[in-house]
């Protein structure tokens, strides 16, 4: 057998690596919250016990955005803030993800003003939508499962031709 030549145990190994790879990421999140307003009173319900975080692989918030990969922009972003939410956003090691944390960080809620941004996404890419003023626990931990279900079914690029 040539070095070039698969195996076919090798063929069955490497079709299911993105779904190895997908499962393992899927369950060990690392959040870095960029709290702003007040959608933070339900980000800290929502960290407590009662809704235990923790078993989504989501518990504790990193203190740095180079060692999260979920950025969480909780409230309001003003114009002001939106550089700093990109440079913390550039500073986030890959694969990584956002969620905008309720209807402020998804649309700019009810701010409607010159000073405020109409949505995070017009600065940097989000993946999930949380809805809600202020969203309650139950749709935070939905949306940490429908981001869950996309890290799973995606491509990771760790994996390519030779593995």
């Amino acid at each position: 057998m040539t070095a070039h030549t698969k195996h076919a145990s090798f063929e069955y190994l490497t079709t299911r690596k993105d779904e190895l790879v997908g499962w393992a990421r899927k369950f060990s999140l690392f959040p870095y919250p960029f709290v702003t307003a007040c959608c933070a009173m339900e980000f800290m319900a929502v960290s407590a016990s009662a809704y235990d975080t923790d078993r989504f692989g989501a518990a504790l918030p990193r203190f740095s955005p180079r060692q999260a990969d979920l950025l969480m922009v909780v409230g309001t972003v003003t114009q002001k803030q939106a550089p700093i939410l990109l440079k913390v956003y550039e500073q986030m090691c890959e694969p990584k993800w956002v969620m905008a944390f309720g209807v402020c960080a998804t649309s700019g809620g009810f701010y409607q003003n010159y000073a405020s941004l109409p949505g995070i996404d017009r600065i940097i890419p989000v993946d999930v939508y949380v809805p809600g003023c202020p969203p309650r626990p139950e749709m935070v931990i939905d949306g940490i499962m429908r981001l869950q279900e996309t890290i799973a079914r995606g491509k990771h690029r760790i994996i390519n031709d030779t593995f």
